[in-house]
């Protein structure tokens, strides 16, 4: 496994390293390589996750913090709100972190993105470092520093960015993972590939059984890619100002069906469906041939992702739709495919092509 950091840089801005390792041991050894040793630090994590790995976090932590304290929150995505900040703010301030302290967060996308807020915001932005232990978080959410929670369940509504100081990845934590998030990070991994690299998606499928069975030098070759497709494109658009919206590829309704469906369906699950809706209204423009978007389905169905959802009506998603935070000045930022690996911001997505896309997933 090649376990050479990878870097995440644009100059002046920030520049951190992500890590692949088999362990938490050389979690010390990096945190001193950024300077960051000697600090307070609050480890961040949920009720599924800091049974499994807060004590061993602690321990590799130990040489290397002045003090450890936790802050652990109920799972899911319910929890993430301005509630549980406003504890975890009450916990920093009752450990008397400082500005030269040090959160750490622990577990998978909710924790990332809660922890990274409530970083950015405490004491006008303190440092942390992401620890992802799901494949999601792994893939996806741990880098390119986009922080934030729910609103009144409109997904990511609040929030900010705010750099990692360095992301360690332990791949161990994916044999604890159930088989739904493990399904959930893959579609992240399929959508990657969808963005830019048709190759690396042919891949991913073609090895579904061994990837699936978590063979690691395969899951290592997958992790890496998507993280260096990520950082390449956060390098150069870090706050989504262009190239970067192409992340959002099966997010615009794949967030409308999570909200509707009050968080019942996971993440990932929302994102297969959003990526089929996408490849839908694609092919319906003659940019994807009827081939390439069985692939995608395919592709989803390969590792037993949802590929349509019942029980919404096609007015209130559209409706959710358009209320997602990518408007911009009425219109919306649609990522469309004009065949697998070739994806593009597209605003002149209508009303219609979106029903059209959403019917399809209301099968």
């Amino acid at each position: 496994m090649n376990t050479e950091p990878l870097q995440v840089k644009r100059s002046g801005d920030f520049y951190y390293p992500i890590y692949f390792e088999e362990g938490f041991e050389a979690l010390a050894d990096a945190i001193r390589t950024e300077g960051l040793d000697g600090r307070k630090m609050c480890i961040v994590s949920d009720t599924n996750v800091a049974p499994l790995y807060a004590d061993s976090l602690k321990s590799a932590l130990s040489s290397v913090a002045s003090s450890i304290s936790l802050f652990v929150f109920e799972a899911g995505e319910k929890s993430k709100h301005l509630r549980t900040v406003q504890d975890l703010y009450e916990k920093l301030i009752e450990s008397e972190l400082d500005r030269k302290s040090l959160i750490v967060a622990l577990g998978g996308g909710v924790v990332g993105d809660l922890a990274g807020f409530s970083a950015a915001t405490y004491l006008r932005g303190i440092d942390f470092i992401q620890v992802p232990t799901t494949l999601l978080a792994q893939v996806d959410s741990s880098v390119g520093g986009k922080t934030g929670v729910d609103f009144n369940q409109y997904k990511n509504m609040v929030g900010a960015f705010h750099q990692p100081r360095l992301v360690y990845m332990n791949l161990q934590t994916l044999k604890s993972l159930p088989d739904t998030q493990f399904a959930c990070g893959m579609g992240e991994v399929l959508k990657t590939g969808l963005i830019c690299d048709g190759t690396f998606y042919h891949f991913v499928c073609k090895h579904q059984k061994n990837i699936q069975a978590l063979d690691p030098e395969l899951l290592a070759q997958m992790i890496r890619r998507c993280c260096e497709i990520k950082a390449g494109v956060v390098e150069r658009d870090p706050k989504e100002q262009g190239e970067r919206a192409l992340l959002n590829l099966g997010h615009t309704t794949g967030h409308a069906v999570e909200k509707l469906m009050d968080f019942q369906l996971l993440h990932g699950q929302c994102v297969a469906i959003g990526l089929v809706a996408a490849a839908f209204i694609s092919m319906k423009r003659g940019l994807l041939t009827e081939n390439e978007y069985q692939q995608i389905r395919t592709g989803c169905e390969l590792y037993r992702l949802p590929v349509h959802v019942s029980g919404l009506d096609p007015q209130k998603v559209l409706a959710a739709t358009k209320k997602d935070k990518k408007m911009e000045q009425g219109s919306i930022k649609f990522i469309l495919m004009d065949g697998i690996g070739k994806s593009f911001i597209d605003r002149s997505v209508t009303d219609e092509e979106l029903l059209s896309g959403i019917q399809e997933i209301l099968q």
